[in-house]
């Protein structure tokens, strides 16, 4: 070939390349103008959130200092003692449910498709709805301060403190509506999360091949997946104690506070373990780039991030243990939470472990995250203290256990988040924040904590009681308390000093260099700046460090050298894999910008807000524009019929556009969702046994003949819906559609008749649900069974409207596909909730 030829040749790759490069720059780009708040994008949507929840957390922080502005001197009068409680309560709520949590899940989306050469989340309107919705709890929850409304229950609502809409005020139905729905927003983030990491992995990139962050992604999902559905079981039932004075909690009338206990704790424990794995997962990124080597014990550490999700769920007893339970129980959540020491050790030693065998980098990030390190394992020491049921009797309730859960929450999330910040800023903005601030800002947050909690375990010691707005002089108290005050204020020094550094106008500072941490994994592919579409070309992936592996990786995925280097019909693409292997199987179309997250978001707040107040028309007003702006946004968005079968994705392999079943995105989607949703039914099933154990007159009412022919009708009209519902997938797939069609509309009438049915039952038996907690738990149980079932008939109603306007057709069928999913586990519901209440009575 001449050197004419050669010339040619080159101008021609590189003219192909600018093409390729403009069309996806044009398929990928976020909106501008107004427009902008319509983007869907993961890099946008994880970067609100991030924001937000960094927001959030300043809000708890200046709570926290008033506080301990408060408790500074002994008899201070700065706050009133309501104020205060209110102060507490949203400290810790805020804390917890809108930082905490969101924060690790906002770092996800933003970073989880970049990690596994991903385009986009699988579901990125899911993702904005989820933004949205919590942006508008947190505003709700958090701006009731300013209006002297907001809760003072505590972040844990301990009835019966909270029961009496008297005496607690409003407070507390903003904390149960106003979190009930901003945990909405965690478990839309957790199902996106959950199947990204098992559906969007390049192609090559075997389960044990995927980085540690995404390890970690996926353990906290789960757990978010099973740890909030109780939270929101309990949340149910309190709120309708409170709206209706049904007595779940009232012990005068067959009820327990204690149901509440267990069922907030169920999530509560598990929780510290969905903030600290996370923070665990920065730091496994972290470790290894400024070791300059793999991390150690891969295996060993992901089935110890299993393990300690797995034994999290079996130590929430240990919050309980002076509330008199039996011994052999304390003994059994004793060693539980004894236990899990044990994988959250495998994890710190690996880390370690690289440390030592490799040749460390100083940087702000490692300094962080050693801090983090040190500071947690004094956490853990002493929450192997508090696990010993004889010395947890002598500290429980004390500032012993403020000191404990700070040293945990800190160590194991705070400050891997502030590492994570110092690390990640580059791929975010590409400009990196300045080292000498940050060491500064170090050095006052790790001092400034430590002179602030580590007196609390001597101020626990010596008798000082949580949550009291003041104390009297005398007690020993006094010069440990104004310690503690003077470190807060020196810890947020430091934090403020960070935020300075991150907020600064950086418009002259030039851009980092590409992957300026020389980093391994797939993250850093990014340009600085970088472009909109997230990866130039999917590559393949047979390495769990292949930017160390391959040091041309990063050109040959600029070259567009893998998968999907185009956006021919300026769509926007990316790949969907197989579960274990991550062999391609679809190509996705992802949708891009839209309002209607946003517009369904608010509508679904509003209904919230609504019943907050208690104004019952207005909620039902704005749950049905919620609902009609849910079906818009799937009938516009989802399931959309491809011009083709199949598109050309790169060398030589052709994908199919479309997937219905198990090998779709939607299908797991569903699959995850009711998983969830089967956790929270089974919380209202412990919570009618829990009853039956604890009480001589529950039940206290035998099944009438009547209502047991009610409920008879009902299960069995529950059954002739999920038959004929698959049925009527049968049909369509075989071309029978007219048949199908008949189908749908037959088991929309059962279903409708199944809801007569059902709350047929407990009204022919005439349980009125304010007199005993049994009547209560029956209802709450039809309720929630009935619902479903509702829900299940709208949506074989909107499949059949699809398959009138011939969006549902034999080939193109995954939505009575994930409508037939949906109702497994809808009739399980239905036939297991109706013969609980309706023949353990006679059996009892």
């Amino acid at each position: 070939m001449t050197d004419n030829e050669t010339t040619t040749s080159r101008e021609d790759r590189e003219q192909l390349r600018k093409e390729q490069e403009d069309r996806l720059l044009t398929a990928w780009s976020a909106p501008k103008s107004w427009r902008y708040w319509s983007a869907v994008n993961n890099s946008e949507v994880g970067q609100w959130y991030t924001l937000t929840a960094l927001g959030f957390l300043v809000f708890a922080g200046v709570s926290a200092l008033i506080m301990r502005a408060q408790l500074a001197v002994p008899e201070n009068d700065l706050v009133s003692p309501d104020l205060y409680n209110q102060l507490f309560t949203l400290h810790g709520s805020v804390m917890m449910f809108l930082f905490a949590v969101p924060i690790l899940e906002a770092v996800a989306i933003l970073l989880l498709p970049e990690l596994l050469a991903a385009r986009d989340l699988p579901f990125p309107r899911l993702s904005a709805f989820g933004f949205w919705c919590f942006l508008i709890g947190g505003v709700f929850v958090c701006g009731s301060i300013f209006f002297t409304a907001a809760p003072s229950g505590g972040w844990f609502m301990y009835p019966p403190l909270t029961t009496d809409p008297v005496q607690s005020g409003i407070g507390a139905d903003i904390w149960l509506l106003g979190l009930s729905f901003i945990e909405i927003a965690s478990i839309a983030a957790a199902v996106e999360l959950i199947v990204g990491v098992l559906k969007f992995r390049a192609p090559g990139m075997r389960i044990n091949l995927i980085p540690l962050y995404a390890w970690y992604t996926l353990v906290v999902g789960g757990m978010i997946l099973f740890a909030f559905p109780p939270l929101i079981a309990g949340d149910i039932l309190l709120e309708m104690e409170r709206a209706f004075d049904w007595p779940f909690f009232d012990a005068d009338r067959g009820g327990s506070p204690l149901l509440w206990q267990h069922l907030f704790w169920i999530f509560g424990h598990p929780e510290v373990y969905i903030i600290f794995l996370p923070g665990v997962a920065l730091m496994a990124m972290i470790v290894p780039t400024f070791a300059q080597r793999p991390v150690v014990g891969y295996s060993w550490i992901v089935l110890a991030a299993v393990g300690t999700g797995f034994l999290s769920f079996g130590l929430w007893v240990h919050h309980m243990y002076t509330t008199g339970l039996p011994s052999v129980s304390l003994g059994f959540f004793s060693a539980a939470s004894t236990a899990v020491a044990i994988p959250t050790a495998v994890q710190l030693f690996a880390f370690i472990a690289t440390v030592m065998l490799g040749r460390v980098v100083r940087s702000v990030p490692m300094l962080f995250a050693a801090g983090a390190l040190a500071i947690f394992v004094l956490g853990g020491l002493s929450g192997v203290m508090v696990a010993m049921a004889p010395f947890d009797w002598q500290a429980h309730d004390t500032y012993f256990v403020v000191a404990h859960l700070h040293y945990v929450l800190i160590g194991g999330m705070l400050f891997p988040v502030i590492a994570g910040v110092y690390y990640y800023f580059p791929f975010v903005t590409a400009k990196a924040l300045s080292e000498k601030v940050g060491r500064i800002g170090f050095w006052l947050m790790f001092v400034g904590f430590n002179v602030a909690f580590l007196p609390m375990h001597f101020t626990g010691l010596r008798g000082m009681p949580r949550r009291v707005y003041t104390y009297p002089e005398g007690l020993g108290w006094d010069w440990l308390n104004l310690i503690s005050t003077i470190g807060a204020f020196t810890l947020a020094a430091g934090f403020a000093l960070i935020v300075i550094d991150i907020l600064r106008p950086k418009g002259n500072q030039p851009y980092c260099e590409r992957n300026p941490w020389n980093a391994g994994t797939l993250e850093w592919l990014e340009e600085m700046p970088d472009k909109p579409w997230g990866v130039r070309s999917i590559p393949v992936v047979k390495h769990r460090y292949p930017l160390w592996k391959d040091p041309d990786f990063i050109g040959k995925v600029d070259r567009g050298e893998f998968y999907l280097p185009d956006a021919q019909e300026l769509r926007r693409e990316t790949m969907v894999t197989s579960v274990l292997d991550a062999e391609p199987i679809q190509c996705l179309r992802v949708p891009g910008p839209s309002f209607l997250p946003m517009i369904t978001a608010g509508f679904t707040g509003a209904a919230f807000i609504a019943a907050t107040f208690h104004l019952y028309w207005p909620t039902l007003a704005a749950g049905i524009l919620a609902l009609a702006s849910l079906l818009f946004w799937l009938w516009t968005g989802t399931a959309e019929i491809p011009e083709k079968d199949e598109k050309d994705v790169g060398f030589g392999l052709s994908l199919p556009l479309y997937q219905s079943g198990p090998q779709s995105v939607g299908w797991w989607a569903m699959f995850i969702t009711m998983l969830g949703d089967a956790a929270a039914f089974a919380s209202l099933i412990f919570a009618y046994f829990f009853y039956w154990t604890i009480r001589s007159d529950f039940p206290n009412d035998v099944t009438s003949e009547g209502a047991l022919i009610y409920y008879a009708l009902g299960v069995a009209a529950v059954v002739g819906t999920w038959l004929l519902t698959l049925g009527a997938r049968y049909w369509n797939l075989t071309g029978a559609v007219f048949a199908s069609r008949l189908a749908m509309v037959g088991a929309i009438v059962l279903a409708l008749l199944s809801v007569a049915a059902l709350l047929a039952g407990p009204y022919v038996d005439g349980l009125d649900p304010r007199l005993h907690a049994y009547p209560a738990i029956v209802w709450i149980l039809a309720l929630w069974t009935v619902g479903h079932i509702g829900i299940g008939a709208i949506m074989l109603a909107y499949c059949f409207a699809r398959s009138l306007a011939g969006r549902l057709t034999p080939r193109y069928d995954i939505d009575i596909c994930n409508v037939t999913l949906y109702w497994h586990f809808a009739a399980i519901t239905g036939v297991l909730a109706p013969m609980l209440v309706a023949l353990f009575p006679l059996a009892a």
